[in-house]
C-alpha cells in the first residue's frame, strides 16, 4: 500500500519507498520476533546477548549506540537480563557512573545456543531476493542509513 498523499512526484515516490521499506521491516522483524519468542527473549534482549557475545563487555551506553536504542531502553533491557541471570553488570571504579555489561555462562550458553537457529530464520527470510540482489539491498540500506553521518562532516 502506498502514499495517498497528493504531492509532486519526487514526495510521492520517496512516501511509497519509505512506506515500503518500513512495511518490509516490521514484516520480517514480525515474523524473526515469533521465533524468538519460543527462546522467551524479545528482539532488544536477543540484541544485547548477540552483542556482548560478538563484541564482548561493554558500556551500558555503547550497547544503546549499536542497538540504536535510548539509554532508559537499554536500562529496562538489561534489567531484565540480569533477573534472569544472563548478563551482569558492573560499575568501574575510577567512574562510578560508567557501568560495564557482560555476559554470564548462562547468558553465553543461551546465545551460542540459540544464535546459529536465529541465522538460518534470517537465511530463510532473505532467499526471496537472490545473493546479487541481498548485496544490492545491503548497499542501499547503509547509504540511506549513513546518510546522518554523512551530512555531520559536511558541516
Amino acid at each position: 500500500m502506498g502514499t495517498h498523499y497528493q504531492g509532486t512526484k519526487t514526495e510521492v515516490r520517496a512516501l511509497n519507498g519509505f512506506i515500503t521499506l518500513l512495511r518490509a521491516a516490521e514484516s520480517v522483524s514480525s515474523r524473526l520476533a515469533r521465533r524468538l519468542d519460543t527462546d522467551q527473549l524479545t528482539g532488544s534482549q536477543f540484541g544485547i546477548l548477540e552483542t556482548l557475545w560478538h563484541l564482548g563487555p561493554m558500556q551500558q551506553s555503547e550497547l544503546g549506540k549499536k542497538l540504536l536504542k535510548s539509554s532508559g531502553n537499554i536500562t529496562l533491557v538489561v534489567d531484565n537480563l540480569q533477573k534472569q541471570q544472563l548478563v551482569q553488570r558492573e560499575r568501574m571504579r575510577d567512574d562510578r557512573r560508567r557501568i560495564t555489561v557482560s555476559l554470564t555462562e548462562k547468558g553465553q550458553q543461551l546465545i551460542s545456543d540459540i544464535f546459529p537457529r536465529y541465522v538460518a530464520y534470517i537465511v530463510e527470510e532473505m532467499r526471496t531476493l537472490t545473493a546479487a540482489e541481498q548485496d544490492v539491498l545491503r548497499t542501499l540500506c547503509r547509504r540511506l542509513g549513513h546518510q546522518d553521518v554523512k551530512a555531520q562532516k559536511k558541516k
